[in-house]
């Protein structure tokens, strides 16, 4: 596998892996009401306790996009 394979690769997962952090924060904010009855159904859950996962999820998710993905992308591109 080439360089500017992997280049190519990496921008995709990027790409993808934000509109799916984008969606599901989107849908927090626009339908959490919604969220909170679909999940309170199976689990036993407070507002505050249901936000603060969200949160925590979102930004881990964030995280590794930012480590596993466009640290890399941007370390090939500079090398190059």
């Amino acid at each position: 596998m080439t360089i500017a394979a992997i280049r190519e690769v990496l921008l995709w997962c990027v790409l993808i892996n934000y509109a799916l952090l984008l969606l599901w924060a989107g849908i927090f904010i626009w339908a959490h009401h919604w969220m909170y009855r679909l999940h309170t159904r199976w689990f036993q859950l407070s507002v505050a306790t249901f936000d603060a996962i969200n949160l925590a999820g979102i930004i881990y998710y964030k995280l590794s996009i930012i480590l596993f993905n466009l640290v890399p992308l941007l370390a090939l591109y500079l090398s190059a």
